[in-house]
Order: C-alpha cells, then structure tokens, then sequence
C-alpha cells in the first residue's frame, strides 16, 4: 500500500485535526459518565456509540451524490468500523476503572505506532530525529504506565492495545487514499462497528462478563449522552479522515497530545480525578518529544521549499 500521491494543504489539515482532538475526549468522559452514573457497560457504550454514529451520518450519505452500495473500499472500510469499535471497547473499559487523564496518557503510545508504521508501510520519510524523539516519547509513556499497573493491574494495558487497534484504523484512513468520499468511509465504518459490537456483546453477555451486560439508557439524559456521543464521533473523525487527506499521516500523529488538555479539564471538573507528579512528568516527555517532531517537520518542509 502507498500514500496518496499528493498532500493537499497540510496547514489545513493540522488545523482540522487540532480542533478535532480537543473536541473528542467530550465522547470518553461521556463514556466513563454513563459507566459511573448510569452503572451501563462498556460493552453496551460502545455499541450505542456506533449505532448512533451510523443513525446520524446514513441520512447524510443517502442524500449524498455517491451511492452508498456503490463503494469502492466496502470492506476495507468495514474492517475500519470493526477495529475502530474494538480500540473504543477496550477504551470505554479502561476509563470505567481508570481516571481520564491517566488512560489518555498510556494511551499516547499510538502517535509513535503510527509514526513508525507510515514509515515502515507508506514510504514516508522520518530522519534519525524523529526515531529518537518515538524512544524517548515511548520512555515517558512507560514512566506513565508503571504506577498505573501498580494500582489497576492488568487494566492498566487496555489503552495500549487501544492505542494499536486505533493507528491500525488511522492507518487504513491514509492507506486507502480518496477511493471513497470521507462520508461513505464513515458511514461504513458506523456499520462495521455496529455489526462487531453487536456479535460481542451477545457473546460477552452470554458468557456472563460484566463488561458486556444488555441494557438500555436508564434516563432520557442518558439517551442524549448517547446519542450526542454517536454524533460526535461520526461527525469528528469525519473530520479526521478529511485531515488525513490533506497532510502526510506522520505529521498529524502528534497532534493527538492536544487530547491530553481536554482530558485532564474533564477529568478534574467531572470526576475529580487529576494525574500526579511522576505521571505529569511522563506525560511531559511524551508530549515535548510530539511537538519535536512537529517542529522538525516544519524545518523539514522549509528547507525542500529552500530547495
């Protein structure tokens, strides 16, 4: 797989995915909300998740110039839906025993998985700097994860395979290229999530595992937190993969620390949580080595112009 072969307005798109990861924490606090206030399970969550994300987006592409049975991309887009609802499934879990900021800052490994897998399978270039910047960012995410183990154990691993499961989707919005429009893609990828949350959440919920229990939103503020939640997330990361259509995928990876400042806000004002000394140091790593690599593609981009 390849690259698109040109990059739009990579200005645009750093300002597009800026805005889009301050925003869409608001979808995670709404998560660990319904799991702390409306006892609903993370399962449950995230299938309502998608399901609302498709509700919303399906009367859109119906209008839409482009057939929706017409796609080029149906099942890659499909497979993006199903990996995108299993990182959100493992999300939703981890902010229902973690606080916010603390799964946000494990969960900040994916920029350099992804940095690293656009060079590795998209041919994008990333000197020795930004590779030294990926370790020493990794280093911080660890100085990060080991109290959390301490205190939560195993749960404290959820946001790194959320974090894999996610720069595999990221990764399939740049690999693909503009075969579809980013509303079909998203619209699929709501069908796809639906589909595997639903074949989960039977599974889960016949094996008895509390993480995957049936309900329904125990009040009607919990049907809207759901229903906001799946707009949200339908209409964001529509935003996202415009984003990626406008700027190389390793250069919008960093912008994911801005997440960091919504959740931490969220955290605290909501739930009273707020990261200790030792994790706000390992999140200052992470996030120092993110704007170095910004900033060395900027230099970068200079001097090819220069050039």
């Amino acid at each position: 797989m390849t690259s698109p072969s040109t990059t739009e307005n990579p200005l645009q798109g750093m300002a597009i995915m800026a805005v889009c990861m301050i925003v869409l924490p608001v979808m995670d606090a709404i998560a660990k909300y319904m799991a702390t206030f409306e006892a609903m399970s993370p399962g449950q969550v995230t299938f309502y998740r998608f399901l609302f994300q498709l509700v919303c987006l399906l009367p859109l592409t119906i209008v839409s110039t482009r057939n929706l049975f017409q796609a080029r991309r149906p099942w890659m887009n499909l497979l993006r839906g199903a990996l995108h609802a299993a990182a959100s499934l493992m999300f939703f879990a981890a902010v229902k025993y973690m606080p916010l900021a603390d799964v946000f800052a494990i969960y900040f490994v994916e920029p350099f998985m992804l940095t690293m897998m656009s060079a590795l399978f998209l041919g994008e270039k990333v000197g020795w700097r930004r590779w030294l910047a990926i370790a020493i960012g990794f280093g911080g995410a660890m100085i990060v994860i080991q109290p959390s183990y301490t205190i939560f154990g195993w749960t404290a691993l959820l946001p790194i395979a959320c974090a894999f499961l996610f720069t595999l989707y990221l990764f399939l919005n740049r690999a693909i290229g503009d075969a579809d429009t980013p509303l079909v893609m998203q619209t699929l990828a709501g069908l796809g999530g639906t589909l595997f949350m639903g074949a989960a959440l039977a599974a889960g919920s016949g094996m008895g595992a509390t993480d995957f229990e049936l309900s329904l939103p125990a009040s009607l503020a919990g049907l809207f937190l759901l229903i906001l939640l799946g707009s949200l997330s339908g209409y964001m990361h529509l935003l996202v993969v415009r984003a990626f259509r406008l700027a190389p995928l390793s250069l919008l990876a960093p912008f994911q620390y801005f997440e960091i400042i919504s959740a931490t806000v969220l955290g605290y004002a909501l739930f009273g949580d707020f990261p200790t000394a030792s994790k706000w140091f390992g999140i200052g790593i992470i996030v120092g080595s993110g704007l170095f690599i910004i900033w060395r593609e900027r230099v970068r981009s200079k001097q090819e112009v220069l050039a």
